[in-house]
């Protein structure tokens, strides 16, 4: 099975009126554009200013190590496991992982419940 580490800080996820104020030197923000939006995962303490609407009270884990592109599932596994347990997610990924986003209020039970499927959580 997979190790999942969490990550010991408050997340945000939010939609931003343009790209200034975003912290490129903070250590962790993922950033999405689209042609209809701009969307930005940060933590809680770096919320830009330019912020039009927010969703706080997020905890996140991530994947550990390189995941290959050609593995399959690995993502839906996990979610199917919270899922069944009435656990909502948010997910981004980067070349390397998937990161994981869970409300603050089920974070210790979607660990416990991945943990009870045979996930490593560290």
């Amino acid at each position: 099975m997979m190790e999942l580490k969490k990550l010991s800080y408050d997340l945000t996820v939010c939609k931003l009126s343009g790209l200034d104020g975003i912290g490129l030197e903070d250590e962790f923000y993922f950033i999405g554009k689209t042609d209809e939006e701009i969307s930005l995962v940060c933590r809680t303490e770096h919320t830009p200013d330019n912020t039009i609407e927010r969703e706080d009270g997020w905890k996140a884990f991530r994947i550990e190590g390189v995941l290959d592109f050609s593995l399959i599932g690995i993502l839906s596994g996990i979610t199917a496991v919270l899922a069944d347990h009435k656990i909502g997610i948010f997910a981004v990924s980067t070349y390397n992982t998937d990161y994981i986003l869970v409300k603050a209020d089920c974070f210790d039970r979607a660990m416990q419940v991945l943990a009870g499927a045979g996930y490593t959580v560290v």
